[in-house]
């Protein structure tokens, strides 16, 4: 069993985020319905919940592919369904990687892919959890054969807890005029994520 397993993970959800059932075993279909209505409210719209719904579905099934240890749909306007993607993932130490630091994640956080827009930007941060490193970074993802495509955003924070096991909090958007209220609502949730070991307990 991972070390972090040992230990208990938590991180406040915003007021309008919609928690993804990415490790229960749950009726997807059911769930994804149930959720939309109660996002939308009793008097809403029955398209407006039917087509959140089929969003919510698809956006578990995609971070379920992920495997996190959260994930969070943001849905401030349920009209304009999810607005971004919030991820929490656990990074644990292996034989190419024995020790979790700051700098490994800053490496694997910030390294330009070729679907990169611009080079990511990076800096040092400190978080009750732990040190971290935030990195900002803008991908071309579909591009066809202009190079044109959907721009995604990412505002993404590595945590190091422990030399064991690292976290990382990543949102992911396409709403490019609300980057810098989601960048704002990144660095609020990094606030927000404790660790407590077993032995706290």
């Amino acid at each position: 069993m991972p070390e972090y397993s040992a230990s208990t993970v938590r991180m406040q959800a915003p007021d309008d985020a919609v928690s993804l059932p990415v490790r229960e075993l749950v009726n997807l279909d059911a769930w994804a319905a149930d959720a939309a209505r109660l996002r939308v409210g009793p008097e809403g719209d029955g398209r407006l919940i039917e087509a959140l719904a089929t969003e919510l579905h698809e956006a578990a099934l995609d971070s379920r592919d992920r495997g996190p240890v959260t994930a969070l749909s943001y849905v401030p306007m349920p009209q304009l369904g999810e607005l971004a993607r919030i991820e929490l993932s656990a990074l644990v130490a292996d034989e190419t990687y024995p020790t979790v630091t700051v700098d490994l994640l800053h490496r694997y956080l910030a390294a330009p892919t070729d679907i990169s827009l611009r080079p990511p930007e990076a800096e040092l941060r400190a978080l009750p959890a732990g040190p971290a490193v935030r990195v900002r970074h803008a991908y071309v993802q579909d591009a066809d054969r202009d190079g044109t495509g959907t721009v995604m955003e990412t505002c993404a924070y590595g945590i190091c807890p422990d030399e064991k096991w690292g976290l990382v909090l990543l949102t992911s958007w396409r709403a490019l005029a609300h980057t810098d209220a989601l960048c704002t609502l990144t660095d609020s949730l990094a606030q927000t994520v404790t660790v407590a070991s077993a032995a706290a307990h």
